[in-house]
C-alpha cells in the first residue's frame, strides 16, 4: 500500500497522500450557510490528502435541495473560511465543489426570487424533499435564455472568486450526477436548437465556457471538474454518443488546461459500469491529474494507482462513518458502517459523532 499513502503533486500543490475525500451532500447548512458542525466535520476528515466539499451552489437558483450550502454571499464566504482554516491546520488541501442543481430542485427550497432553471423545460422524473411540505415532484425548469446562460457563467466565476477569498485551494465544477452542467450534455434533458444543443460539440459548449471563464479568473491550476459518464442519477442515463461525447469533452478540457478531472463510476450503486475504453480515452486525452472514484477499497485503489490508470483515488461512503479512514487503511482497522437514516438530517447525529479508532 505504499503508493496510496505517498505524497502527490496536484498542479502546484503537494498532497500528503493520494487519498481524496469525495464530495457528498449532507444537508447540514441551515439557511444555506455552513456552520460550526460543518467545519468540525471536514476537520475530522482532514487525514485525506485532498478534500472535495459537498456540492455548494454558486447561485440562489442552484440551491435545489434543502439545507445545502452556497458560496455566493459574504456570510457564506466567511463561514467557509472557518472550514478551510481547520482543514489546512491539519495539513490537508481542500477544493469546493460548485454544484448548480439546475432542474433538480423545487421552488420551496429556493430563496425568494430564485427559479428552477434547465437547458430545456423538461422536468426530471422523481421527487424532491422540501422542509416546508415534504416530498414534492421535481419542478418543471425554465428553459435558460441566452442572458441567463451568461448570468450563470458569471455566477460560477463570482463563486470561484469567493472560494479563493475563503481560502480554498481550488474549485471542482460539478458536471456529474444529473445537475445543471451535465443536463446540457444529455439529449434527454437538452432539446435546444441553438448553439448549446443538438450536436456533441454544441452540448459540451456550456461546460467548456464555464470552465474557461473560471480558469481564466482564478487560474487553471485551481480549476477542476467532476464527470460521471454512464451514470444513472437524477433521470439521466447513458446514450449512444456517451463515449464520443466524453472523449471530446476531455480533449477540450485538456486544451483549457484545468488541473484535474474527477471521474466517478456509479456501478457499485447499480448504474451501468463506465466503459474501460472511455476511461482510457479520457486518460489519453487529458494530461492533467485524473482522480477516479466509485466503490473503491484500499486494495483496488492501490492497483489502479500502481498501473497508472489513476493519479489519485477518491473515497465517498467510507469517509462518512470513518473520519480517520487513512489511519484505518494503514493499520488494517475494520471500517465502521454509516447510518443511512442520518445521511441528510439537520444535526450532529450521524455527522460528527462517528468514533475515531484508538
Amino acid at each position: 500500500m505504499k503508493s496510496l499513502f505517498s505524497e502527490a503533486k496536484l498542479g502546484n500543490l503537494t498532497l500528503k497522500n493520494k487519498v481524496v475525500m469525495a464530495p457528498m451532500t449532507r444537508s447540514r447548512s441551515i439557511g444555506n450557510v455552513p456552520g460550526e458542525i460543518v467545519a468540525t466535520y471536514y476537520e475530522q476528515r482532514a487525514e485525506a490528502g485532498l478534500i472535495v466539499t459537498e456540492g455548494t451552489s454558486p447561485s440562489p437558483n442552484g440551491l435545489g435541495y434543502a439545507r445545502i450550502p452556497g458560496i455566493f454571499s459574504e456570510e457564506q464566504t466567511k463561514a467557509w473560511k472557518k472550514v478551510t482554516d481547520k482543514v489546512h491546520a491539519k495539513g490537508s488541501k481542500i477544493f469546493v465543489q460548485l454544484m448548480h442543481t439546475g432542474r433538480i430542485g423545487h421552488e420551496l427550497n429556493l430563496p425568494k426570487g430564485a427559479k428552477v432553471l434547465g437547458p430545456s423545460a423538461i422536468p426530471a422524473k422523481g421527487q424532491m424533499w422540501t422542509d416546508v411540505e415534504g416530498m414534492k415532484e421535481n419542478a418543471v425548469p425554465k428553459e435558460m435564455s441566452k442572458a441567463e446562460l451568461k448570468e450563470t457563467i458569471e455566477e460560477f466565476v463570482f463563486a470561484s472568486q469567493n472560494a479563493i477569498k475563503a481560502g480554498f485551494d481550488g474549485v471542482e465544477l460539478h458536471a456529474a450526477n444529473g445537475y445543471l452542467l451535465e443536463q446540457f450534455l444529455h439529449p434527454s434533458s437538452n432539446k435546444r436548437t441553438d448553439e448549446y444543443g443538438g450536436s456533441i460539440e454544441n452540448r459540451i459548449r456550456f461546460i467548456l465556457e464555464v470552465a474557461k471563464a473560471v480558469s481564466t479568473t482564478i487560474g487553471k491550476e485551481k480549476t477542476a471538474i467532476r464527470l460521471s459518464p454512464y451514470g444513472a442519477f437524477n433521470d439521466l442515463f447513458p446514450f449512444p454518443e456517451t463515449h464520443d461525447e466524453y472523449s471530446l469533452l476531455a480533449e477540450k478540457l485538456n486544451e483549457i488546461g484545468i488541473v484535474y478531472i474527477h471521474l466517478v463510476d456509479h456501478s457499485s450503486m447499480g448504474a451501468p459500469k463506465v466503459e474501460p475504453e472511455t476511461v482510457q480515452n479520457i486518460r489519453k486525452a487529458f494530461k492533467g491529474t485524473l482522480i477516479l472514484s466509485g466503490g473503491y477499497d484500499a486494495e483496488r485503489a492501490e492497483k489502479d494507482l500502481s498501473s497508472g490508470l489513476a493519479d489519485l483515488v477518491a473515497f465517498g461512503k467510507p469517509f462518512l462513518a470513518n473520519p480517520d479512514l487513512v489511519t484505518r487503511f494503514q493499520k488494517n482497522i475494520p471500517l465502521v458502517s454509516f447510518d443511512q437514516t442520518t445521511l441528510y438530517t439537520a444535526d450532529e447525529k450521524g455527522y460528527i459523532d462517528y468514533p475515531i479508532a484508538s
